[in-house]
């Protein structure tokens, strides 16, 4: 039974409105640096889960012979087979009961996606079960126990509890639902569901607008290159990067 849609794209242009006319470069290499890390280099089926127009899709086109782009809105996927053409086949669905049968890819990658997720360990499962033994999934996880989230919350800004398990969900970002996870929470999910965590990665560590004015973007590409590892078992940054293996059999 197929979950309500927390954040429906169809007739909104993301690519243009939510990176094109904003400065998100930092964000883009920072998430690009992680996948280049975590992804493994050969892969027969690969699938960008919630990949929308293919913004990530130069980091993995080489990596796999073949390649889907899954997502739920139509339009996105429309620009991807515009941009990409035959290097691609995209895929429309619910990410709560995937188009792919168990067992079917052998990589997997799922950015800026969590955020939209009520149910994540019901979309976990999901990852889990088209995945083949072996197989690789690189999922990012919008994490909610972030220092700006911390002093807020500690100086009565915020009532969200950064230091609880609690899901997180920010009515005041989007109606329907915004959510940011702790990451034991997440990383709970992922062993329960069977899911081997073999790196973690701490990404978008200078995800702000002053920091931004001050180093100025190539610097803090370079800071955040070093930053990604050396802070990743404290879990601090807005996005936190799983590498995740399924067991063999």
């Amino acid at each position: 039974m197929s979950e309500k849609v927390v954040s429906d794209y169809n007739g909104y242009d993301y690519k243009k409105e939510f990176w094109e006319n904003v400065d998100r470069e930092y964000e883009d290499q920072a998430d690009r640096m992680a996948i280049r890390k975590l992804l493994p280099k050969r892969m027969e089926k690969f699938a960008d889960i919630g990949g929308g127009y293919g913004r990530l899709a130069n980091e993995y086109l080489k990596r796999a012979r073949k390649i889907y782009i899954f997502d739920y809105s139509k339009t996105e996927l429309a620009q991807a087979k515009e941009i990409y053409g035959d290097k691609v086949e995209t895929k429309a669905g619910d990410i709560y009961a995937l188009p792919f049968r168990d067992n079917e890819l052998d990589g997997l990658l799922m950015v800026r996606v969590t955020h939209h997720l009520k149910y994540m360990d019901k979309a976990i499962k999901e990852l889990y079960r088209v995945l083949k033994p072996g197989g690789v999934a690189v999922i990012e996880v919008a994490n909610k126990r972030t220092l700006p989230k911390m002093a807020r919350f500690l100086t009565g800004r915020s009532r969200v509890n950064p230091f609880d398990k609690k899901v997180a969900n920010y009515t005041e970002i989007s109606k329907d639902g915004f959510y940011n996870y702790h990451p034991k929470y997440v990383e709970d999910i992922f062993a329960k569901t069977g899911f081997k965590t073999e790196k973690v990665l701490s990404v978008s560590n200078f995800r702000s607008k002053g920091l931004k004015k001050v180093f100025k973007t190539n610097n803090l590409v370079k800071m955040e290159d070093t930053a990604q590892s050396v802070l990743a078992p404290i879990r601090f940054a807005p996005s936190i990067y799983y590498k995740l293996r399924k067991p063999e059999e």
